[in-house]
């Protein structure tokens, strides 16, 4: 008995609730985002390590080679993508300079391209164009370094810091 009583006690819930709901009304929710270019950049240090003024011969005509990298990520889809390398902290007439203190310099030249002829600047001319971006992986650029011979520098650590710019 108990059992029939609430078998029919659940069955008019189940009607009540079923004709509460009789009708319906819909309505569009839209839903949106847009997706920016963005860009992060990171570099790896071109460590020149020993300099000999007198390798080879006295006017030292062997140059001391070095590479690093610019590394960037872009979002998908990026275009006009350039990286940019300034002068460095102690430029002099255009050229790259290490320092040791206020007074000792150790020239040097970053390229672009392994045989170390193009110089990488900044700048439509002097900055890297690279492509567009077809992922949001990270992509590495080789920064290639060359602190010319015949160079007549004191002992001691010489140093400089180039901002790499990535422009998108």
């Amino acid at each position: 008995m108990k059992r029939t009583v609430l078998f029919l006690i659940a069955l008019t819930v189940l009607v009540v609730s079923s004709s509460a709901f009789a009708a319906t009304a819909t309505a569009p929710l839209a839903i949106s985002a847009n997706v920016a270019a963005n860009c992060t950049i990171t570099t790896s240090a071109v460590a020149f390590g020993a300099y000999d003024p007198l390798v080879a011969n006295a006017t030292a005509a062997t140059p001391l080679d070095a590479a690093g990298a610019v590394n960037v990520a872009c979002t998908r889809g990026a275009t006009g993508l350039r990286i940019d390398l300034n002068t460095g902290s102690n430029p002099l007439a255009g050229a790259r300079r290490m320092n040791l203190g206020v007074t000792e310099f150790l020239t040097y030249e970053l390229y672009t391209d392994p045989t170390r002829t193009t110089v990488w600047g900044s700048g439509a001319v002097a900055g890297l164009a690279i492509a567009d971006a077809p992922s949001k992986a990270v992509r590495s650029f080789p920064v290639y370094g060359r602190v010319p011979g015949a160079q007549d520098p004191a002992i001691g650590a010489y140093g400089d810091t180039v901002t790499a710019t990535i422009n998108f």
